[in-house]
């Protein structure tokens, strides 16, 4: 029997602290920690496999809160159900359940439901406004970038080697992307 933790952040940047001190609190001593740096959005990720792989019997995985293992209703119930199969328990220290005793399964059920409503009415919601925008003939979402007036003269530097892309990007405050959407349509827009 071996005590997991998978600790998550979302971006390079966050740190990870905060979940290991989490079970320093509580006096948990992990014998294993699988711990990343990348978006919860789905299961594509790198360390959560290698957890899944690696867990026995009679294990327990833990995490700080449930929206480090899963962002979404259906990949929680996917992992857990991953975890029942093999005998693993899961404890969420935030959400204070353990999936060992009846009422822990019990309240991971109804938290589901609610995440899951919770995410339902927000689209919901978000649907009801791009509809509203649209039967009003409003723009809906990020604006769609558009050329500058100084766009031209950076494109002629650019294109004669005078500057490099990044300075383009830097005087236009451009991202890489946008920039290259940009340029493709200035390009169109003059042939």
């Amino acid at each position: 029997m071996a005590n997991i933790a998978y600790v998550r952040v979302s971006t390079k940047e966050q740190n990870t602290g905060r979940q290991h001190q989490g079970f320093l609190e509580k006096g948990i001593k992990i014998d294993k920690i699988f711990e990343e740096k990348i978006s919860g959005k789905n299961m594509d990720r790198p360390q959560l496999k290698e957890m899944l792989a690696y867990i026995r019997t009679d294990d327990r995985v833990y995490v700080e809160s449930i929206s480090r293992l899963a962002r979404s209703t259906k990949d929680l119930l996917e992992i857990i159900d991953v975890f029942q199969s093999k005998g693993v328990q899961f404890i969420s220290l935030k959400e204070n359940f353990d999936t060992s005793t009846p009422q822990g399964k019990f309240v991971l059920t109804i938290f589901c439901a609610l995440s899951q409503l919770e995410r339902d009415t927000i689209k919901e919601r978000q649907q009801e406004g791009i509809n509203l925008a649209l039967s009003e003939k409003r723009p809906y979402g990020r604006p769609k970038a558009q050329l500058s007036d100084t766009f031209g003269n950076n494109y002629a530097e650019w294109k004669a080697g005078k500057i490099k892309a990044v300075d383009f990007m830097k005087r236009e405050n451009l991202t890489k992307t946008t920039f290259y959407k940009l340029v493709k349509t200035y390009e169109e827009k003059n042939k």
